[in-house]
Order: structure tokens, then sequence, then C-alpha cells
């Protein structure tokens, strides 16, 4: 699930590893590709948040509604990636973007993906090679599509499961948001009731790569009491941090929550939906 920068140095060139660029950048949204085009990972190839990694929004399904499986599916194959590959994916916020990208493959049933923990900023810090060649990609056969729909929380499920003590919604926002004492993003501001506040960098170090896995499961636990994973859903403003934290329960052995894709965008979309404030 982590590939360290050193065991990605050593496997550069290799066809079998296929390496992708996330970075990103939620409010200037060419940011991303310019800075992949300036220098990235020698042979990486750019994974676009807003296109490949986002689907149609229709002003009701939030920011970042999930794509199709099949358009997921094709973008890894036509980057080279085949059933026996192992993809590596990478940004400069700590997997923020990264894990939008590693849980896009999970969920349509490739699971032979990671993420460079610490990112291109432990890679630059390093000392290593950065590239602005942009690699040519080499289209393989399709991958085969195997959604998980037991992976995804609809707006209706979360509704529906508020209040009940076995369900835990984890908001992966900044607190000053999660409280709505600010809200740089959407028209409303607050948390779904009910919702706990983990922030997703409380799962990284200082140099963003990840803590201990042992010291993330003994606090997730700490949060989530007897409940298990399969009883949690993430979210965030848009489904794209809360990967974040999907991918630090997974890593710390706490595997089988639930995305909630559309996240606070797509909750306030719908006025009839219950709002709050403050930290509880």
């Amino acid at each position: 699930m982590l590939v360290s920068t050193v065991e990605l140095a050593s496997c550069l060139g290799d066809p079998a590893w296929v390496v992708f660029d996330c970075r990103h950048d939620l409010v200037d949204h060419a940011k991303g590709e310019a800075l992949y085009r300036a220098a990235h990972v020698p042979g990486a190839h750019f994974a676009p948040v807003e296109t490949v990694m986002s689907g149609a929004k229709n002003g009701r399904n939030g920011r970042h509604p999930l794509p199709e499986p099949a358009v997921v599916a094709e973008f890894l194959a036509r980057h080279g990636v085949t059933a026996d590959s192992r993809v590596v994916a990478y940004d400069d916020a700590g997997g923020l973007y990264a894990a939008r990208l590693w849980w896009l493959a999970r969920w349509i049933g490739f699971d032979r993906v990671a993420l460079l923990d610490g990112g291109l900023p432990k890679w630059i810090a390093e000392g290593r090679a950065v590239s602005a060649e942009i690699p040519v990609a080499r289209q393989a056969a399709p991958l085969a599509v195997n959604p998980n729909a037991t992976g995804v929380l609809s707006a209706a499920e979360v509704l529906g499961r508020i209040g009940r003590r076995e369900f835990a919604l984890i908001d992966a926002r900044a607190g000053e948001r999660y409280r709505g004492e600010v809200e740089p993003m959407d028209p409303v501001a607050g948390h779904i009731p009910g919702a706990m506040n983990r922030f997703y960098k409380a799962n990284l170090r200082p140099d963003l790569t990840f803590r201990p896995a042992a010291e993330l499961r003994r606090e997730f636990g700490e949060l989530l009491g007897a409940r298990s994973p399969e009883a949690v859903g993430h979210q965030c403003g848009s489904g794209i941090t809360a990967c974040a934290n999907l991918f630090a329960m997974d890593y710390a052995g706490l595997r089988g929550s639930k995305l909630y894709a559309g996240s606070w965008s797509e909750w306030v979309a719908d006025s009839s939906r219950p709002v709050a404030k403050g930290s509880g």
C-alpha cells in the first residue's frame, strides 16, 4: 500500500511499474498539470483530478462526483497498466489526491496500487532526479472492470444512518470547516449531523510520510469505539480528501470502510438535508 522513495527509485524504467503524478489544486485546476509539466518523477504520467478522477457534475451531485468505472479502467490501460502492473500514485500534499486514484483503482477491481510515501516533496528532498519529459503512453489491453458497489455510500444512505449507534461518519476536512467557522468552497458551512472530525493531516508526519500503522490503528480505534470498519463512512468537501482517511484506515489494518463520494458539496445541494455546526 505504501512504496518508499528508495523502492520506487530502484524500479524506475521497469515497464511493470506505472507511476502517476496526481498533483492538483482545488481552486486553481490548471496548477497540477503545470507543475507536472515543469518537473515530475521520471516516467510518471499525469492523472487529472477534474476529469479522469471525477465524473460529470449536474449541480446536485457535488464538486467531484465519481467517474464511470470504465473511464478509470480506460485511463489506466491507456497508460500501460495491465492486470500484472504495479501502480504507484503520488502528489505533493501527503497523499490527498493520490489516495483518490488509489481508491478508484481498487473500486473498479484493480488492487496492485500503492502510494509513494512522502510523495514528491520527499523525493526531491532526497536529491532524486526529476524530469520535464512527457513519457509516451503504451496502450494496454482493456482492464476488467468489477466495481465494488458496497464500498460507496449515497446521500440517502447517509441520511438514513444518521443517529444509528453502529454507524460512524468521519469528516476529513480541517476543524474550522467541520465546525462551520469558515467555508471557502461550498455555499453552506457546517457538517453532517453526527459526523466525527479527523483532519487527514493527522495521519501524517511533518515530512508528509504516513505515521506508523499501529499508531493510526489505535487512534482510529479510539474514535470509532466498538464500531466495525465496515460500518464507517468517509466524507470531506467533495470526496477527495476523504480517500486519504480511508487509505489511512486501510493501511492501519481497518479495512472495509466506505466512501460518501458526494460529501458536503452534494449534501448541501439539497436544502432539506440537516446541517450541524460546532464541535459535536
